[in-house]
């Protein structure tokens, strides 16, 4: 069993802040220049040792801004892998993500790639990333990674201008030979404020579509921001949360990574926060070991204790295997322990009356009420859930 208070199933490093796009969700705020206090390449590599203390096998994310602007990136790759170290990378969808470089990265122990598509049709995606030509750029990386032998991760924002996009990203994921694909309900913070997220019952609908897409297709799905995700898959079945053991339970029940619980983040300047999504820092890595302050900092430990959390989440039977977002949560209310807004469950409620809109997420002058995890709620496909056209947008 994974002890995810012992140790994150994810640790994100955000190597970089800097980063030639200027996407409309972008949590970072990114700028093309790089700042002057960022980790160095010593540094660097004491994080990555630490890490190593988390135990084998440890996965560990370089993410940003974009981390193709650190010259050393292949240095650092390489060392991490060295450790014994499970390197992940995910870079912007440039022209500096050239096949040369990534094949250097791949050479030097790179084991997964994670690129952006937001959407099928070209227009869309590159009008939110900011920029004309991204989408081909994307897909050439995602077709080079199989090259290389890489594992194929595709990251997909969800909100309101995305959301009927879907069903094309999930074929592209498959043309593409990706092993997951990560689906992102919108966090509402930095310049992701000023996009307009989905409704809560809609984000139902969706999570509900997902559980079809994963018993149908050749890939992982996860979703990340949604583990909300378990209690729609647990309705399915008909199962008592009641009745739920965490620790033995089918694997919608077992442990996946949240903010604080299975997941950490590292800031380009060394902050240790529970995700990039809630900025709370317990420390710094230039002053304190990372596992030190993941394992006993009382923010980390109270995020993973399902009997902290107040309103309708503390409340909820489905909170063990579920919990919501906290970092959404911290940033509507400002109380990482708080109700997540974009679940509509009504705990206590009759079946007919259990799910309703209950997210605060009306829009005003095209920002959202609901200001909100860069965590990653890891749901593996299971092939337990099936039915319905996976394909289809009628459910979404």
């Amino acid at each position: 069993m994974f002890d995810t208070s012992r140790r994150p199933i994810v640790l994100v490093w955000e190597v970089s802040r800097a980063c030639e796009l200027a996407c409309d969700h972008c949590r970072a705020e990114a700028t093309p220049a790089r700042h002057p206090d960022e980790l160095t390449t010593t540094e660097g590599k004491r994080l990555l040792e630490q890490a190593r203390e988390f135990g084998e096998g440890q996965i560990v994310v370089f993410s940003g801004g974009d981390p193709l602007k650190r010259p050393d990136l292949t240095e650092l790759v390489r060392y991490g892998d060295e450790l014994g170290l499970r390197m992940a990378l995910t870079p912007s969808g440039t022209t500096a993500l050239t096949r040369e470089r990534l094949a250097a990265l791949a050479d030097a122990g790179l084991g997964r790639l994670a690129v952006s598509l937001d959407a099928g049709d070209p227009a869309i995606h590159d009008g939110y990333r900011g920029e004309q030509g991204v989408f081909a750029d994307t897909l050439r990386a995602a077709r080079w990674a199989d090259d290389l032998g890489l594992d194929l991760q595709i990251n997909t924002t969800v909100c309101a201008r995305t959301v009927d996009e879907l069903p094309a990203v999930r074929e592209l994921a498959a043309d593409l030979g990706a092993t997951r694909w990560a689906v992102f309900f919108l966090v509402p913070v930095g310049r992701g404020r000023t996009l307009e997220p989905v409704s809560a019952e809609r984000a139902d609908r969706v999570l509900d579509w997902l559980h079809e897409v994963r018993a149908d297709a050749d890939f992982a799905v996860k979703t990340t921001e949604a583990p909300m995700l378990r209690r729609v898959g647990l309705q399915r079945d008909g199962v008592d949360p009641d009745e739920i053991d965490p620790t033995r339970g089918p694997p919608a029940t077992r442990p996946s990574a949240l903010a604080g619980d299975g997941f950490a983040f590292v800031s380009h300047t060394g902050e240790v926060c529970p995700s990039g999504f809630l900025p709370e820092s317990v420390g710094n890595v230039r002053e304190a070991s990372v596992v030190e302050l993941y394992r006993d900092s009382e923010l980390f430990q109270r995020l993973r204790d399902p009997e902290a959390l107040e309103g309708k989440c503390g409340e909820c039977a489905f909170r063990r295997v579920c919990g919501g977002s906290r970092s959404r949560a911290f940033a509507h209310s400002g109380n990482p322990l708080g109700p997540d807004p974009l679940c509509p469950y009504v705990p206590g409620a009759s079946d007919e009356e259990a799910v309703t809109d209950g997210g605060s997420h009306e829009s005003t002058g095209g920002e959202s009420r609901c200001e909100v995890d860069d965590s990653v709620e890891c749901v593996e496909r299971d092939g337990s859930l099936g039915g319905g056209d996976p394909g289809g947008t009628s459910r979404l």
